[in-house]
């Protein structure tokens, strides 16, 4: 069959992102004997033409839409992504009667209310590489697809969800070939990252978090080797700045330690980065690992510095662990980014100094401390059960699909945001939400592309945050 898969994604704040995803399934998809398009939508200024075009050019007998991310997760700038969703599959509507299925991240997250949304029946949930190609040989054989494992459906008997295919040792990660499907010089000259994924699924249970939704809680790690192998690969046709995109890189460390001493062994000259690292699992033994790998970049998920709110996050380590990573980040030589999340479960104005004291004592001035105020809370999760249970949440899960927030009864929001700006003003190695939603971004990474500029751009934070105050702009 002709298949039209159709990444929707639009959103270049703080960066672009390439759609590993998408690129991967329409790989499956071809393996699998179809003839695939591919229509990135991220840097075309008509989206709706350009599906029109390729709908009526292509006459596609599928037609695929992959769904990122529901929303920017900014409790202070709120931005719903899905908003032109139903209008799109109206377009596709409008020019043919083939079947339109769903899939990305997004829908993982929420399937019922997305379907429902955007008037799809069907949608894959499940590893989108292995279900699409099932789905797929059934539609085209004209059978029933119902018990098809990972997959959502709307029916007359309301929403229906199949269970996932049962987690297999090995996982199919890697990278696809993204130069066949994507515009990878207009992401290059964005300072866009190339991702690349080493395992699937989340062992953590973070009360707030989609991972386990989105991927299965049973991981599923690729091989070390033909990891190492992608990364040189990718390295030689040019594309250098790789990012490794897991929901954790360091769980199990063992497996990154692997990752590590096989990417050594390869001499593939990328520039490397994660940003999801736990502190439960690092030492000076993984980040010596790391900068021999060829690391030039890394983040630490700490959340919180204060113990009475990683307990309430369900983050499973304790501020020891936390001063701890970054005794370790000090002795060691590759620039760090802290992410740190405040106004969750048991957050109170002594917590959020805590954290803030901990930060402007602890984190280098060359490395990078990020603040968000306030959750997204997403149907289904702890948070949510929290939330409903403090008087926080009041709308009907299926009222959730546009994006709500929590943050603790013991606190405001306006308070953390002020001390957050307080602390800002002092660190110009500080930065918040608001920073990584400014539109002059993109203008910022293409100029610093011509500059020779390579990622991650958060390591100039400093010098560009002193660059804006000389313009006048109090960023």
């Amino acid at each position: 069959m002709k298949i039209l898969l159709i990444s929707a994604n639009r959103n270049t704040l703080p960066q672009p992102v390439m759609p590993i995803g998408a690129c991967m399934v329409a790989e499956a998809a071809e393996r699998a004997g179809h003839e695939v398009r591919l229509l990135d939508l991220m840097f075309i200024r008509d989206p709706f033409a350009a599906v029109q075009d390729a709908v009526i050019g292509f006459r596609p007998d599928v037609v695929g839409l992959s769904i990122r991310n529901i929303d920017n997760n900014d409790m202070r700038d709120p931005v719903f992504f899905l908003a032109d969703l139903p209008l799109m599959v109206n377009t596709v509507r409008e020019h043919t009667g083939a079947p339109i299925i769903l899939g990305g991240a997004a829908l993982g997250v929420m399937p019922e209310a997305i379907l429902r949304h955007t008037g799809v029946s069907c949608g894959v949930i499940g590893d989108g590489e292995v279900v699409f190609p099932l789905l797929l040989e059934r539609i085209a054989e004209g059978e029933p697809f119902g018990d098809v494992p990972g997959i959502a459906y709307l029916d007359h008997d309301g929403f229906n969800a199949t269970r996932c295919i049962d987690a297999v040792a090995g996982a199919a990660c890697g990278a696809p070939a993204y130069g066949r499907w994507v515009d990878i010089a207009a992401y290059r000259s964005q300072l866009a990252t190339v991702p690349v994924q080493t395992k699937l699924g989340c062992p953590f249970r973070c009360v707030y978090c989609t991972y386990r939704k989105i991927d299965g809680t049973d991981q599923r790690m690729a091989d070390p080797g033909s990891i190492a192998g992608a990364v040189r690969q990718l390295a030689a046709s040019g594309l250098r700045d790789i990012e490794f995109v897991d929901s954790v890189f360091n769980a199990p460390r063992e497996h990154a330690l692997s990752l590590c001493e096989a990417l050594s062994r390869t001499g593939h000259r990328a520039r490397l980065q994660s940003l999801e690292l736990n502190p439960r699992s690092f030492d000076d033994e993984l980040v010596a690992a790391m900068k021999r790998a060829g690391f030039v970049g890394m983040g630490l998920t700490a959340e919180s510095a204060a113990d009475p709110v990683l307990e309430g996050l369900g983050k499973g380590f304790t501020s020891r662990e936390v001063h701890y990573a970054a005794e370790v980040v000090k002795r060691g030589d590759i620039p760090c980014a802290w992410i740190f999340l405040l106004g969750g479960p048991g957050e109170t104005r002594e917590t959020v100094r805590e954290t803030l004291r901990f930060a402007e004592r602890s984190v280098r001035s060359r490395d990078v401390a990020f603040f968000n105020v306030g959750i997204r809370i997403y149907p289904g999760t702890e948070l949510e059960s929290i939330a409903r249970r403090e008087g926080v949440l009041t709308v009907p899960p299926e009222a959730m699909l546009r994006p709500v927030f929590y943050v603790a009864p013991e606190v405001e929001a306006s308070w953390i945001m002020h001390e957050v700006k307080r602390s800002m003003a002092d660190h110009m190695n500080f930065i918040s939400a608001d920073s990584l939603g400014l539109p002059f971004l993109p203008t910022i990474h293409r100029v610093g592309f011509r500059l020779g500029i390579r990622p991650p751009l958060w390591r100039h934070t400093r010098r560009i945050r002193r660059g804006l105050r000389m313009l006048g702009m109090d960023v």
